[in-house]
């Protein structure tokens, strides 16, 4: 038979050109037109491939880095996956300052991608010591010609996502995107796909999802950090205890807050009913877009995009653990047919 092999370079050319699916049974009672953003198909399974890659190619066409540089970075553990992965590939040194609410699947994924891995305690304030922004400073500051990320308050993190998920939801909609659900961390995701379909269409709503225990929709809409929004939550990669400069506030229409249990739910609902298994922050989504729905914001012309972020299988130890689920509480009598149980036959 002849004719080239057919076969890619290396892992990092699948990043990007994430399908987009239409959502069925779990908004099948809501008006509109409901897809997913399904970015748990780039090969490091989120989003944040894009950003790792943008990043990290953009200091080395600037020299900042080369073969054998050490990166750091702070995070909640899909960031970090992304780092580790571009590292191996380009030849850089991976060190990485995680937070203690990531789960144990995400640390030990990092692990097995060759990072040098500190873990932070989560519920303390962001100038603590101890917590995993002054970490990776220090560390950034001990280790000689080392490259931090800072992806809370880098501008690229932005421009990765301006540059290629905002053209990507625009073309696979034609355009007719008229709500864009995003959940909001670093920011970097919502503002960069806001940013670039505000270019194209201003009329079209970016709705920012933010947690019980973060500062976030506050802060937009008074534009005060108020320490008294603070108190630890459950959910990995959403909201802040601090202000992001890689949030573009100004292209965000509004947020919406929810809550950690009923996001665990409808997390398990994608997969029961539309057979996606996403983590946690995609079901923080899903469950905004329910709450939405009670205040008639959408109607049956609406065309509306959720981001779902990442993989169901970083999530094993919390989200998809029934012990876990129990111990938070979260298994009360209205739901405990989301909790199967396995027999063994012996």
């Amino acid at each position: 038979m002849k004719g080239k092999i057919k076969a890619y370079n290396n892992i990092l050319e699948l990043i990007g050109n994430t399908p987009l699916i239409k959502l069925n049974e779990i908004v099948k009672d809501i008006p509109g037109n409901f897809y997913a953003k399904l970015e748990a198909v780039n090969p490091g399974h989120s989003n944040k491939d894009r950003i790792a890659l943008h990043i990290l190619e953009s200091a080395e066409k600037k020299g900042l880095i080369t073969k054998g540089t050490t990166i750091i970075e702070t995070t909640s553990g899909n960031t970090g996956f992304s780092l580790a992965m571009v590292s191996i590939i380009k030849g850089f040194n991976c060190i990485l300052a995680v937070s203690s609410k990531s789960s144990p699947d995400k640390i030990e994924m990092l692990k097995a991608m060759g990072a040098k891995i500190y873990v932070c305690p989560a519920h303390v304030s962001a100038d603590d010591e101890r917590s995993y922004y002054q970490v990776a400073k220090r560390l950034h500051e001990e280790i000689k010609g080392s490259f931090y990320i800072n992806q809370y308050f880098n501008k690229l993190n932005i421009e990765a996502h301006y540059k290629t998920t905002g053209p990507e939801i625009w073309e696979q909609t034609s355009g007719k995107i008229t709500h864009l659900v995003a959940s909001s961390g670093t920011g970097g995701t919502i503002s960069g796909i806001g940013k670039y379909l505000k270019k194209q269409n201003p009329n079209i709503k970016i709705i920012g999802v933010d947690a019980y225990g973060s500062v976030l929709k506050k802060y937009h809409e008074t534009k005060e950090f108020d320490e008294d929004e603070i108190y630890p939550y459950r959910i990995e990669g959403l909201g802040k205890n601090l202000i992001p400069t890689a949030t573009d506030f100004d292209v965000i229409d509004f947020f919406e807050k929810v809550n950690d249990e009923q996001s665990a739910h409808s997390s398990r609902e994608i997969a029961t009913k539309e057979g996606i298994f996403v983590g946690y922050t995609s079901g923080a989504a899903v469950q905004a877009v329910k709450q939405l729905s009670k205040q008639n914001i959408f109607s049956k012309d609406s065309n509306v995009v959720m981001i779902f972020c990442d993989h169901g299988s970083r999530y094993m130890s919390k989200i998809y653990s029934d012990k876990w689920m129990n111990d938070q509480g979260f298994f009360d009598s209205e739901k405990t047919d989301l909790e199967k149980p396995i027999e063994y036959i012996k």
